[in-house]
């Protein structure tokens, strides 16, 4: 019987001197004039040129360079902390130009969530714009101001090295209910080329804009690193722009490609006459499954397709469905060109065809994470033979269609984030008067779940004391939208939290965020 391995040639390697910011930015030497980027949908668009976007990521680059007298050695960690604005990319790209790391993060972490994420990378320097949260610690703060004067600096030369070494940081979820910085290699950004056929169906005379802020990693690369990449002109929403003035945006600015998390998606299809005959091909989805409600209601709508891609963090995405080879019907798609992917048993061999287990990438893919940082027992876990473990359930059909069937943790998906129900744990036993707790994922209405909160306490304890206390330690996605209280948390016999019960608790009917 055949089993569930999809073989096909891996990629060209990426050059031996290689650097990230260079190949994103390889444009503007060619076409210096044309438009890299547009921030859309506020009362004055702003646009940038991919000369002026190199011109200022190489002086910012410069300006980290001086900084604390040169001192910084390549390698050194810089905690970005900075808002939906332009700057984020610069800075990105700039950290990388001068063989600096980057760790992006999200303006949303409060300050004991940042804290938590500062003390496990040791950041060299912090570039923080006004009133976002800072974490509590020795490191040196430069400010947005300070950062903008140096794009005007003098243009720092391109660091190139090995594509293997550290290139940037992200974050990402533990089931232990600590964060882990997944480590990645410069050598990533080539691997995305796989993404251009195998899912957006881009080239450099696309408009692809996204809906999502600048700090979301699902932005940074699908929304700005991959267009320009290949010569595109990327497009972002305005901070603050709401989901019913998306759909004008689309016509008004040619967009010829639209990404989004599903759940944008949905709010969008809320306003169905807002839509209009435009330049759009198609739509892209990634973060969380996306219900085939939506797709089929987008359909309708725009008479264009959504194509959906699966990834995490520690590899981006690797299965999809794109323009020229759609996802059959209830599948992800395959497994892109160039990937190796598998369906394995618990014992680690792969499984038949058809049969349910869990998928596996290739330890060799080219996007694939050097590691966690500082976790090295975190890392082996994931890896089994010559394969990295997802931690996430498909099946493989004959064709080499994926089907997901869930994750085989506890993890909470939250608007495109994966949550920890222990983060939010943590903070729930903190409130005065709950006894225990449990967090958990439960779907509310066909197709929409959302973080709920379980508790046991003596006394009832009000939904707005409880939502303020989450508030003051939670970033707003991580919230519980649902906070439920029981006269005793499911457990089984040998007294083992029964999490996926709580999903079919009876309080639930009835209640919606």
């Amino acid at each position: 019987m055949p089993v569930a391995i999809h073989d096909s040639p891996p990629p060209a390697p990426a050059p031996a001197q290689f650097n990230m910011a260079a190949h994103v930015l390889a444009h503007a030497g060619r076409h210096p004039g044309k438009t890299a980027l547009e921030i859309v949908g506020g009362a004055a668009p702003q646009s940038w040129s991919y000369g002026a976007l190199e011109a200022a990521v190489r002086g910012t680059a410069s300006g980290l360079r001086a900084l604390h007298g040169g001192s910084l050695a390549p390698g050194s960690r810089i905690l970005i902390r900075l808002g939906n604005t332009v700057d984020f990319p610069i800075l990105y790209l700039a950290a990388l130009a001068c063989d600096m790391v980057p760790v992006p993060t999200s303006a949303q972490l409060t300050m004991p969530e940042i804290t938590k994420l500062a003390q496990i990378v040791e950041p060299s320097v912090i570039v923080a714009a006004e009133g976002v949260a800072l974490p509590q610690g020795p490191w040196p703060v430069i400010t947005q101001a300070e950062l903008g004067d140096m794009r005007a600096l003098p243009p720092s030369d391109y660091a190139l090295g090995d594509p293997d070494r550290l290139g940037y940081i992200v974050f990402s979820s533990g089931t232990s209910g600590t964060p882990r910085a997944v480590c990645h290699a410069h050598r990533a950004v080539w691997a995305r080329r796989m993404m251009v056929d195998g899912w957006y169906g881009l080239g450099p005379d696309d408009r692809l804009l996204h809906a999502g802020a600048f700090n979301w990693t699902y932005t940074l690369g699908t929304g700005l690193m991959d267009p320009w990449a290949i010569g595109a002109t990327a497009l972002i929403s305005e901070e603050g722009t709401p989901a019913a003035r998306l759909p004008a945006l689309l016509r008004e600015h040619d967009v010829t490609i639209f990404a989004a998390a599903p759940g944008v998606y949905r709010q969008m299809l809320k306003h169905p006459e807002k839509f209009g005959k435009g330049a759009l091909r198609h739509g892209l989805s990634a973060g969380e499954k996306l219900p085939p409600a939506i797709r089929e209601a987008w359909r309708g709508v725009t008479r264009t397709e959504i194509h959906e891609a699966y990834g995490m963090s520690e590899c981006s995405t690797f299965v999809s469905g794109s323009p020229a080879d759609p996802a059959p019907a209830g599948t992800l798609g395959r497994p892109q060109p160039g990937r190796r992917v598998a369906v394995l048993n618990p014992d680690g061999a792969p499984a038949p065809r058809g049969a349910p287990g869990q998928l596996a990438i290739s330890r060799g893919d080219t996007g694939l994470m050097l590691g966690y940082l500082g976790d090295p027992a975190s890392t082996s876990e994931k890896f089994s033979g010559s394969w990295f473990l997802t931690g996430d359930m498909a099946q493989m059909d004959e064709t080499g269609a994926v089907s997901y069937l869930g994750r085989d943790d506890d993890l909470m998906n939250a608007g495109g984030f994966r949550v920890s129900p222990l983060e939010i744990e943590e903070v729930l036993a903190l409130c005065p008067g709950i006894v225990e707790c449990a967090a958990a994922e439960v779907e509310v209405r066909p197709d929409v779940s959302v973080i709920a909160a379980f508790y046991v306490s003596a006394a009832p304890i009000t939904e707005e004391t409880l939502a303020a206390h989450c508030a003051d330690r939670l970033a707003a996605y991580k919230r519980p939208r649902l906070y439920v209280r029981l006269e005793a948390l499911p457990r089984g016999a040998n007294n083992k939290l029964l999490r996926r019960t709580l999903r079919s608790v009876h309080s639930l009917k009835g209640q919606t965020p």
